[in-house]
This record gives C-alpha cells, sequence and structure tokens, in this order.
C-alpha cells in the first residue's frame, strides 16, 4: 500500500483552543508566553489590540505575529475572530467547585470529582470536535486492508492501545500489542507493505513508541501516531497524526484525561472499522 501524505486535523473554529495547547512545547520561549496568556483568557485576548497582547506577555508585536503563523493562522486578525468565537461557544463549568487548573491540596473530595468530571467529560467533547472525519477514514481504511496491525504505547498509552488491540481482535483482525518495548520493536520489525503500526503517546515524547514508529516505517508499513503534540517526535515519525486533547493536573500521574480522550479516538475508529467490514464482534 502506498504511503500517506502526513496530515494533521484544522476544524475551524472551534479546535483553535486545543491546537495552540498541543503545539506549545514546539513554540520558541516568546511565542510559549504568547500562548499561554492566549490560554489563560481567551475572550479577553480576542479584546486585546496586537500591542495590549505583545505587553502582556511581555515580547514584541512580531513576536504574536510569528505565533499567529506558528498555529496555522495567516495573522493577528484571524486569531482574534477564531478565539472570540470559540470564547462565545465555551460555557463556564455548571459547578462553582470545579477548579480550572490544579486542584489544590487538600482539596475536599465533593470539589475533586467534580472537577475530575468536568475535565474527563471536557477532554473527550474538545478531542471529538477536533478529529477530522477525512483523516479518520484514511487511517481505517488503512486499518482495512491491513495484514497485520501492530499497537503500542507505554506506560498509561498502553492501556489504550490494548484496548484497542483487544477490539480490533474481536472483529478478526491479525493484530499485536507488546507491552515490552523490545518485543514490540522486534514485531515492529516483521511489518511489511500493506501493515499497519500504530503508537499512541499523549506527550508523543516516548523513546519506545518512536522506536516502535520508526522500524514500521522502515519495513514500509503505514505508521500512525495518536497523540496530544502534533509536532512530537513520535507525530513525525507517523504518516497519518491523529490528535487528542486532555490536559492533565498535578495530581494525575495516570493521565486520567489523555487517557479518556485515547480511548475516544479508539472507540472510533473501532466501530468505524466494524461497520465496513460488517463483522459483529465476538464477546469475550
Amino acid at each position: 500500500m502506498g504511503k500517506i501524505a502526513q496530515v494533521y486535523p484544522g476544524h475551524e473554529p472551534g479546535g483553535l483552543i486545543v491546537q495552540i495547547g498541543g503545539l506549545l512545547p514546539s513554540l520558541s520561549p516568546a511565542e510559549q508566553r504568547v500562548a499561554r496568556f492566549v490560554l489563560a483568557d481567551p475572550a479577553g485576548a480576542a479584546r486585546r489590540t496586537i500591542t495590549d497582547l505583545a505587553t502582556s506577555a511581555e515580547t514584541s508585536e512580531a513576536t504574536v505575529v510569528r505565533f499567529c503563523r506558528s498555529v496555522g493562522l495567516t495573522g493577528y486578525p484571524q486569531l482574534r475572530i477564531r478565539l472570540a468565537a470559540e470564547a462565545a461557544r465555551r460555557t463556564e463549568p455548571p459547578d462553582g467547585r470545579v477548579v480550572a487548573g490544579d486542584i489544590p491540596p487538600g482539596a475536599g473530595l465533593a470539589q475533586v470529582i467534580a472537577t475530575v468530571a468536568y475535565h474527563d467529560a471536557r477532554a473527550v467533547t474538545e478531542t471529538a470536535e477536533q478529529l477530522d472525519p477525512v483523516v479518520c477514514e484514511q487511517v481505517v481504511a488503512a486499518l482495512q486492508r491491513a495484514g497485520r496491525i501492530e499497537v503500542h504505547g507505554a506506560g498509561a498509552s498502553g492501556l489504550a492501545a490494548l484496548d484497542l488491540q483487544r477490539k480490533l481482535h474481536r472483529i478478526g483482525r491479525l493484530v499485536s500489542c507488546f507491552p515490552d518495548g523490545q518485543t514490540a520493536l522486534a514485531s515492529a520489525a516483521l511489518l511489511g507493505r500493506g501493515d499497519v503500526a500504530i503508537g499512541i503517546s499523549h506527550s508523543g515524547e516516548s523513546a519506545e513508541t518512536l522506536a516502535v514508529l520508526e522500524r514500521a516505517r522502515h519495513r514500509g508499513a503505514t505508521t500512525v501516531a495518536l497523540t496530544s503534540f502534533p509536532r512530537s517526535p513520535v507525530a513525525g515519525a507517523a504518516d497519518v497524526v491523529l490528535v487528542t486533547a486532555g490536559r492533565e493536573t498535578t495530581y494525575r500521574t495516570g493521565a486520567t484525561a489523555s487517557r479518556l480522550a485515547q480511548l475516544t479516538v479508539v472507540d472510533c475508529l473501532f466501530v468505524g472499522l466494524a461497520s465496513r467490514s460488517g463483522s459483529p464482534a465476538r464477546r469475550l
């Protein structure tokens, strides 16, 4: 099977805030200051002139323009329009106990429950809003044609990888998922043209997952990355990139929100493939 051009989601206007968050690590330090100001108050940033925003972010107007181009916009006017449109769509948490950032030390369990539930639901919603059906269709088509499928994820992302492996196995696909990095690497070396390797990594920095995708690509397989950071190393090793939304807080070392976002994409791919294959999932 021929290579697929590397593609990223590009919805308007809903995914701009999520997109900026995903691109944050790839920006220059000065551009990151602009990004953090925008992420902290999208509606407020939309009301500011370019001079005001540059001053607030302790940088120059030229840096603000570079920031706009780095996140795929033509310039500052488009940034203001997109931010205003997205701010109008976003709603405040229905529960006043929800914390916008990190859950504070000593927080009551009621506040913890409200905050975790709100941000988990938001991660799923934002992931669905920015998923590009065309890109998902490419991945489903590749999986449908694949002779073999290799799925890998390290740490918490390994749970999503194992879930995808089990779901695809239930509809008769030949799919492997090895938690051990060396075993996964050896398995990826057996892939060839027409096969598919999927790497799942919230940060996109997993050395194990990167190595698996690079080995699979070297063997001629189609590579797919599922990550929250589209300019990360793992994304760079993929022919197709599916971007999730899921921001973690200090106490969430298990990557709760990002894992739920990953599982949302996993379910979309599974149901999409199952509906095309006409094979009912077997109960296991």
